[in-house]
């Protein structure tokens, strides 16, 4: 396999005298905005049930939409970095993310508020290729999974911060205030993103960039190889698999087990907080094994017969389960990002290879909650769970015969 050294981006940080953990910090931000605004859904399905008069197939396409837009962005988004650089590409990301955000608020119908959701959608999507493809470059191989991990909390902490935030403020100021709360926050994620970057030397695309000058030919060079592709599989049926389960953990506690919106939003928080816990931990855990390989595969495997938990377990041990299945489940993310620099080429093609990333999670994303929702008829809740129990231990067995550390 092909190691990489420092990319690009952090060299110029490092120049320009702006510390990596700065540039860190900034992209974590504008990260969990975006989250925040992609699980703003979840803890209201319920709420937004009633106001819009849909049925839970319909429910399930307020994520899907989301991943769909951000499946159809993540290999363009490769080549809008290799064109544009991190400074542009991250204010079109986080101005999506506020503009979804007011069409949201102010949807007078389920298709407006669809439509938002998808232009929310072209926010993750950029920052999903853009935010991972900064980190690694801002740091050293050998340091490289701890920052991972920390990132990789962007999902676990924003849709944890929507698990608690969103239904008391809904109930005080109505479901649309979650939306302009969006919008707020990624209007003051622009300015931070502006200022950090800019002092960091990081404002246009790098040197030689441009369709013309080989961007296209670097996204094809960066998902050449074999070993990604399979890490791309591995993320999308993992995706797939989580997605599915966690999108509908609130609507199952509410419907279900007779739990009010807003304790079936913070129950199935849990497993947020889990993951944020498991995303360090496996960043450290890899970088101290020298095995991003080990740690995304034993945590795939332990992880596939708790996803059932949730939907078979009553009281305490419901809310318990999810915890210690959330820092199993957020091993996996961070060891798999911090996985791509190893398997492209060349520092500069890190941002292809997170864009195929990218590319297999939205696609696991548009697919779980559309499968889990259909399956709940037939199999019901725990039979969906099963299901997606089965196929995160096919996740498990591709991710195994990745070629790398």
């Amino acid at each position: 396999m092909a190691s990489t050294g420092t990319a690009v981006p952090a060299r110029e940080a490092a120049t320009s005298g702006v510390s990596p953990w700065l540039v860190l910090a900034v992209v974590f931000y504008a990260s969990v905005v975006a989250v925040m605004a992609q699980f703003a859904a979840p803890p209201l399905m319920p709420v937004l049930m009633d106001a819009f008069r849909i049925d839970i197939g319909q429910a399930s396409s307020l994520m899907s939409v989301f991943s769909i837009t951000g499946l159809l962005l993540a290999l363009p988004a490769g080549l809008v970095l290799g064109r544009f650089g991190p400074l542009v590409t991250g204010l079109v990301a986080l101005g999506s993310v506020v503009a979804g955000s007011v069409i949201a608020a102010a949807a007078p119908e389920y298709g407006v508020l669809l439509a938002g959701r998808a232009v929310q959608g072209v926010g993750t999507g950029l920052l999903g290729v853009t935010a991972p493809a900064l980190v690694a470059g801002a740091f050293p191989p050998e340091r490289r999974g701890t920052p991972m991990g920390i990132w990789a909390m962007w999902v676990p902490v924003g849709g944890l911060a929507m698990a608690l935030i969103a239904p008391s403020l809904a109930l005080a100021a109505g479901w649309q205030a979650v939306w302009w709360l969006t919008a707020g926050l990624g209007t003051l994620g622009i300015a931070a993103w502006v200022a950090v970057l800019w002092m960091a030397g990081l404002r246009g695309a790098p040197s030689g960039a441009g369709l013309s000058n080989g961007a296209l030919a670097d996204l094809r060079a960066g998902l050449s190889g074999r070993d990604l592709w399979l890490l791309i599989a591995v993320f999308a049926v993992f995706a797939s698999a989580a997605g599915g389960v966690n999108t509908f953990v609130a609507t199952f506690l509410n419907k279900e087990r007779g739990y009010d919106v807003a304790t079936a939003a913070a129950i199935a928080g849990l497993a947020m907080a889990g993951m944020a816990v498991g995303s360090v931990l496996s960043g450290v855990a890899s970088d101290r094994l020298g095995s991003r390989r080990l740690v995304y595969t034993a945590a795939l495997l332990i992880a596939a017969p708790m996803l059932v938990l949730p939907y078979i377990l009553s009281g305490a041990a419901i809310g318990i389960s999810l915890f210690v299945f959330g820092v199993i489940l957020g091993a996996v993310p961070p060891a798999i990002f911090a996985t791509v620099p190893d398997l492209v080429p060349h520092p500069r093609l890190i941002g292809a290879g997170m864009a195929g990333i990218m590319l297999g999670q939205n696609a696991g994303f548009v697919i779980g909650p559309l499968l889990f929702a259909a399956l709940i008829p037939a199999l019901g809740w725990a039979g969906a769970a099963a299901a997606s129990s089965a196929l995160v231990v096919v996740a498990a067995g591709i991710g195994w015969r990745v070629r790398v550390r």
